[in-house]
C-alpha cells in the first residue's frame, strides 16, 4: 500500500512540475534566436585598410580598384563584395578573377586576357581577307576578348548572308603563344549560295510577271546564275522589293495597291528559294477636276491655277502631285508670300475612278530654320552638301523643301546613306535640320576593251573622280586606242561655278586616226574647250561654249583631187563660239513612261583661226511604252548643216555615216569622187536621219538581260562646197534600212547585235548586214 501511495504522490508531483505549453514555446523561440545569431555573425561588415592585387601585368592597380568600387575603411557587406567581383569580371579585361578577404586586407587575384598576336582567316574564298579584316573590331596587339571575337564572327556571318550564303558558319579559335599572347583564327565554312529559283506573283492583272520582276531588286537564277549576284536570296532585300512594288503601282494610279504577303519557301533540295508576292492591285485612277483655292486675302487663286500643268484624264501619280506643290510654293516665294503652303485635298470618285484635286493655298505655321548640322562627311566639304539646300539658317521652314534637298544630296552619288531629319530648336518656332551621311568611294580606275564594226577592237584605260578633293568636282582622264584610231581626253567639271547653279566645264582631247573607215589618209586633231551650262526652265538647260582646235590631214595616198587639195592645206586652226539648248522631259514629265528630248545647237567658227563657218545641229527624240510597259518605242529625228562663210569645208569637218544610219558602213553613203576607182567617200555638209525602234521581251527570264528589237532608219548625207566642177553628185538621195536587234546586258558590259538590210541605196554605197557594239569596264 505504501509503495502504491508513494507512486501516486510522485506522479502528482511530476504532473505539477512538468513543463507546460508556454514553457515549450519559450524554448522554441530561444532556439530560433540561437540559430540566427551565428548567421548574423557571418554577415558582418568588412572594413579593409589595404588591398593586395595579384596577377595583373598590363592593367594597373588603380584601374582594377576603380572597377571594384571599394575604398579603404569603407564598410562592405558580402553582397557588395560579390558585386565588386562582378564588375571586375564585366570589364572584359580578365580571364579569371578571385576576391578573398584576409583580415583587414582584401586580396584580388586576376589572370589577364592575352594579347592578340596575329588575326587570320581560314576557309574563306568568296570574301577576301582584306574585306573580312574591315568587318571585325578585334585588332592585333590589343587585348583578346571572347565577347568581341563572337561579335566579329556574327559580323562575318552577316556578310556571307548578304551574298546569299545563309548556311555560312564562323568559329573563332585561339592558339596560345608565349608571353601571354594568342593567335586569333576565324574558321569559316562558307556554305553554298541559296539562290532565288523563281519569283512569281498572285493577283496581278494589269502587269505581267516579266514587267514586275524588272521593278524588283531580287532576280531569278538563270543560265548565268554563277555570274549574276542579284539572284542570291537576301532577306533584307525582300522589304525593299515590297516598297519597290508599292512605288511602281502608286506611280501608275493604283492608289489602293497592297502587297498582302510575301512567301519565301525553300525547295525540296534546300538549295534555292521560291518567292511569291501576293498582290491586291485595286483599280487604276486618273486625275479628275484640278483646281486651286485659297482663303488668304493676299493670294489670287486664279494666278496659282494658271501654273498647274495637271490635266484631267492623266493617270494619277504622287510624283506629279509633289511637282505641282513645288511649283505652287515656288510661285508663292516669288510673290513674297512666306509661310504659304499648298495642300492637296483629294476627292475620290468611285463611279468614274477619278480623283479631284484641289490645291488649297494655306498659311503654314511660322517656324524658322535655326541651323543645319552636317555630320559624317570626312572628305566632302560642308559647302557641297549645303548648296543642295535652297534653305539657309533663318529662312522659313518648309518640310517639302527639306525633303527635296535630301533627294538632291542622295542624287550626288557621294554617299552610301544620307539621312536628313529635323528636331526641335531652342524655341518653339525654331527647328534644327540634321544631315547625317556615310561616304563611299567616288573614284574609279578602269581597264577595259571595246569593239565596234566601225572602229574595230580597242583598249580603254580611264580614271574618273566625281568628288575631287571633296569639292563635288568631276575629273576624268581616259586613253582609248583601237586598230585604226587612238584618243586621249581630259575633262574637269565644277557643278557650282562661283557658288551658283552654273556648271563650268573644261576639256581637252587629242585624236589620231590611221586610215579610219578605209580612208586613204591620216588625221590628227587637238582640241581645247570651255563651257558654262545653267538651267533656264524646269526642264530646259542652256550651254555657252568656246572651242579651239587644230586639224591636220596628212599622208594621203589616194588620187582624189578634192582631198588632195584639202590635205595640201596642212594643219588648220578653228576657233569657234557656240551654244546648245536642251529640253528633256523623260524623267520629269507628266507621263512617267514617256518623254521628249529636244536639243539644238549652233557654233560660229571665225573668231580668229583659219576656218569660218556656222554649224547647226538638232535632235528631237521621243520614247514611250505600250502593252503595259513591256514594249518600248523610240523615235529620233537628227540633222546637221555646215554653212561655210569662206573657203571650202574639209573631210575633218564634214559628216559621214558613222552609225547615223544602220545598214551602211561608216563611210558607206554620201557623195563620192567618181574620178577614183570605186569612188572615194567625201562626206557631206549636211545630214538628216529618222530612226524608229521598238524593244520588247523575248520571253526569256528577265535576269538574263536579253531583249529583242526591230528598227527602221531613213536618211542621207549630202552637199559639198567643191564638186570638182560638177563631177561629183552631191544631191540629196535618201537611203533606208530595216533590221532586228538583240540587246544583252551581259556581265561583261552592254552588247548590241544589229542584223540589218539596206532597202534603198545607191550603187556605190557600202552596206553592212551585221554590227556589234561592245563596251565594258573592269
Amino acid at each position: 500500500m505504501t509503495n502504491n501511495n508513494d507512486r501516486a504522490v510522485n506522479r502528482a508531483a511530476w504532473r505539477a512540475g512538468r513543463p507546460g505549453l508556454l514553457f515549450w514555446a519559450i524554448i522554441f523561440v530561444l532556439g530560433i534566436s540561437l540559430a540566427i545569431t551565428p548567421h548574423r555573425a557571418l554577415a558582418q561588415e568588412y572594413r579593409f585598410s589595404s588591398f593586395d592585387l595579384r596577377g595583373n601585368q598590363r592593367v594597373d592597380d588603380a584601374t582594377i580598384l576603380s572597377y571594384a568600387g571599394i575604398a579603404p575603411g569603407q564598410a562592405v557587406s558580402a553582397a557588395q563584395l560579390n558585386e565588386a567581383y562582378q564588375k571586375i569580371v564585366d570589364s572584359g579585361l580578365f580571364e579569371e578573377v578571385a576576391i578573398t578577404p584576409q583580415g583587414g586586407t582584401l586580396v584580388i587575384s586576376v589572370t589577364e586576357y592575352p594579347t592578340i598576336n596575329v588575326i587570320s582567316f581560314e576557309g574563306n574564298s568568296r570574301i577576301k581577307d582584306d574585306i573580312l579584316s574591315g568587318l571585325i573590331r578585334s585588332q592585333s596587339r590589343r587585348v583578346y576578348s571572347p565577347r568581341q571575337a563572337e561579335s566579329d564572327a556574327a559580323a562575318i556571318i552577316e556578310a556571307y548572308s548578304q551574298q546569299g550564303r545563309l548556311a555560312a558558319n564562323v568559329t573563332p579559335r585561339i592558339i596560345r603563344r608565349s608571353d601571354n599572347r594568342v593567335d586569333l583564327v576565324f574558321e569559316i565554312a562558307e556554305g553554298g549560295v541559296i539562290e532565288v529559283q523563281r519569283i512569281s506573283f498572285v493577283g496581278n492583272r494589269s502587269f505581267s510577271d516579266y514587267r514586275l520582276r524588272r521593278a524588283l531588286g531580287t532576280k531569278q537564277a538563270g543560265l548565268l546564275h554563277n555570274l549574276i549576284r542579284s539572284d542570291t536570296y537576301v532577306a533584307d532585300r525582300i522589304a525593299f522589293d515590297r516598297q519597290a512594288l508599292s512605288d511602281f503601282y502608286m506611280s501608275r494610279g493604283f492608289i489602293d495597291f497592297q502587297v498582302l504577303s510575301v512567301t519565301s519557301a525553300l525547295t525540296r533540295k534546300r538549295d534555292a528559294f521560291l518567292i511569291t508576292f501576293n498582290l491586291r492591285e485595286g483599280q487604276q485612277f486618273r486625275f479628275g477636276k484640278i483646281s486651286a483655292s485659297s482663303s488668304l486675302p493676299e493670294v489670287d487663286a486664279a494666278e496659282f491655277q494658271s501654273v498647274i500643268k495637271l490635266r484631267p484624264g492623266i493617270v494619277y501619280s504622287p510624283v506629279l502631285i509633289e511637282s505641282t506643290i513645288e511649283r505652287l510654293e515656288r510661285l508663292a516665294l516669288q510673290k513674297g508670300l512666306t509661310f504659304v503652303r499648298a495642300e492637296p485635298r483629294v476627292t475620290r470618285n468611285e463611279r468614274d475612278q477619278t480623283l479631284d484635286i484641289d490645291f488649297a493655298i494655306i498659311r503654314g505655321p511660322r517656324i524658322f530654320v535655326e541651323r543645319i548640322d552636317i555630320e559624317g562627311n570626312a572628305t566632302t566639304l560642308d559647302q557641297v552638301i549645303r548648296r543642295q539646300f535652297n534653305t539657309v539658317e533663318g529662312d522659313p521652314f518648309n518640310p517639302r523643301e527639306i525633303r527635296d534637298s535630301a533627294r538632291r544630296i542622295r542624287a550626288l552619288g557621294f554617299f552610301e546613306t544620307a539621312n536628313v531629319d529635323t528636331r526641335a530648336g531652342t524655341s518653339p518656332d525654331r527647328v534644327i535640320v540634321d544631315v547625317n551621311v556615310q561616304e563611299k568611294p567616288t573614284g574609279s580606275l578602269s581597264f577595259g576593251v571595246n569593239y565596234s564594226a566601225t572602229n574595230g577592237a580597242g583598249g580603254v584605260i580611264s580614271f574618273a573622280e566625281t568628288n575631287f578633293l571633296g569639292r563635288g568636282q568631276g575629273l576624268n582622264l581616259a586613253f582609248d586606242t583601237g586598230l585604226d584610231s587612238s584618243q586621249s581626253s581630259f575633262s574637269f567639271t565644277e557643278p557650282a561655278f562661283l557658288g551658283r547653279n552654273v556648271r563650268f566645264r573644261f576639256s581637252a582631247a587629242y585624236e589620231q586616226s590611221d586610215e579610219l573607215n578605209n580612208a586613204l589618209y591620216r588625221t590628227r586633231n587637238l582640241r581645247l574647250g570651255v563651257g558654262l551650262e545653267f538651267p533656264v526652265s524646269e526642264n530646259g538647260r542652256l550651254e555657252a561654249r568656246y572651242t579651239i582646235s587644230e586639224d591636220n590631214i596628212f599622208q594621203y595616198t589616194g588620187t582624189s583631187t578634192i582631198i588632195t587639195a584639202e590635205a595640201a592645206q596642212g594643219a588648220l586652226t578653228t576657233s569657234k563660239l557656240g551654244y546648245s539648248y536642251s529640253y528633256d522631259t523623260r524623267k520629269t514629265g507628266l507621263n512617267p513612261n514617256a518623254g521628249v528630248l529636244l536639243r539644238i545647237g549652233q557654233d560660229y567658227a571665225g573668231l580668229g583661226g583659219d576656218s569660218e563657218y556656222i554649224e547647226t545641229t538638232a535632235l528631237i527624240a521621243g520614247v514611250t511604252t505600250m502593252r503595259n510597259e513591256d514594249v518600248e518605242l523610240r523615235a529620233e529625228l537628227e540633222g546637221g548643216y555646215i554653212s561655210m562663210l569662206s573657203g571650202n569645208s574639209r573631210v575633218t569637218n564634214r559628216y559621214f555615216g558613222n552609225g547615223k544610219i544602220r545598214g551602211f558602213d561608216g563611210n558607206g553613203l554620201g557623195p563620192r569622187d567618181p574620178a577614183v576607182p570605186g569612188g572615194e567617200a567625201l562626206g557631206g555638209n549636211a545630214f538628216a536621219v529618222a530612226r524608229l525602234e521598238a524593244a520588247f521581251p523575248l520571253g526569256l527570264p528577265q535576269e538574263y538581260g536579253i531583249r529583242g528589237g526591230v528598227f527602221a532608219d531613213v536618211g542621207s548625207v549630202w552637199s559639198l562646197d567643191n564638186t570638182n566642177g560638177g563631177a561629183v553628185d552631191d544631191s540629196l538621195k535618201l537611203r533606208s534600212a530595216i533590221g532586228v536587234s538583240l540587246f544583252w546586258d551581259s556581265v561583261l558590259g552592254p552588247l548590241r547585235f544589229n542584223f540589218s538590210r539596206a532597202i534603198k541605196k545607191e550603187s556605190y554605197d557600202n552596206t553592212r548586214s551585221f554590227d556589234l557594239t561592245f563596251s565594258t569596264r573592269f
